[in-house]
Order: C-alpha cells, then sequence, then structure tokens
C-alpha cells in the first residue's frame, strides 16, 4: 500500500524534528508508537473474528450436512423395518394358516397294523434289511470304488 523506505523516514525525522523540537519528539514518537500498536493489534482482532467466523460458517454447513444425512439413514432404516416387520407378519401368517390346516393323518381313519407286520411298522429300516427281496423288485446294483494305488495304500479291507 505505501512503500516508505529509509530516506522518506529520515526526512521525515527531520521535519518532525525541526517542527516540534527536541524536547516534544520522543513524547510524540512514544504516543504515535502506542497507536500504532492498538491499531496493529485491532487490525489482528477483527483478523482473528473474521477467520473464527468463517470456520463457524463451515462448521455450520458440515452440521447440516450431517444432519441431511442422519435423517436420510433414519427415513431408509425405518423403511427396511417396516418392509422387514411386512415380511415377518407374512411368514406368521402362513405358518398360522398351515398350523389351522387339517393335516392329512387327521383328516382319515388310522390304518390297522398287522399285528405279524407290527415291527416293519415300528421300524421300517431294520425289518427291510432282515427281509430278502421279492423276486419282482429289482437287485440293487453295487458300484465298488477303484482300487487305491501309490505308496502306502495296501489292500482295502
Amino acid at each position: 500500500m505505501f512503500d516508505v523506505g529509509f530516506s522518506e523516514l529520515l526526512l521525515i525525522g527531520v521535519v518532525a524534528l525541526i517542527v516540534l523540537g527536541p524536547e516534544r519528539l520522543p513524547k510524540v514518537a512514544r504516543t504515535l508508537g502506542a497507536l500504532l500498536g492498538r491499531l496493529n493489534r485491532y487490525a489482528a482482532q477483527v483478523k482473528q473474528d473474521i477467520d473464527r467466523e468463517m470456520q463457524l460458517d463451515e462448521l455450520r454447513k458440515v452440521q447440516k450436512d450431517m444432519q441431511e444425512a442422519a435423517q436420510k439413514y433414519e427415513i431408509m432404516a425405518g423403511q427396511r423395518v417396516h418392509e422387514v416387520e411386512e415380511t415377518v407378519r407374512a411368514e406368521v401368517a402362513q405358518v398360522d394358516q398351515a398350523l389351522q390346516e387339517p393335516h392329512p393323518a387327521e383328516t382319515g381313519p388310522v390304518p390297522a397294523v398287522d399285528p405279524a407286520n407290527r415291527e416293519a411298522a415300528e421300524n421300517p429300516i431294520t425289518v427291510a434289511a432282515e427281509t430278502p427281496p421279492s423276486p419282482s423288485t429289482p437287485k440293487p446294483v453295487e458300484t465298488a470304488a477303484p482300487p487305491q494305488t501309490g505308496p502306502g495304500h495296501g489292500p482295502v479291507a
């Protein structure tokens, strides 16, 4: 702004010495220095206040963005909870309906079990393994595992 060199300061000092005199010049210089110091401090304080306000504005903007994002996610979470609740209600209704429908075993009379075949009815796996297959039923095909060869493999028992 002002470009004041050493020669210009020297010229101002000589003029002030002639106008003010040697007795009042030191007092005026101290007063002028104190006023310039106050002016510098005031300018620095104003600059700090402006910087602080700019930072606060940025923080307010970030806070607003975060609040908007939080509201957006709250809405999304609420919708998701609603969808899950609807799905659970639908599945509970299906289960209730399935429980209310009569089971096929409950609808008809229980078939009578022949006392000779009682063991077959109670444990069909054991009886099926013990009874020989009838000539009309085909024999199951047995598949053998391929022989294992190589070191450490002996005959498979």
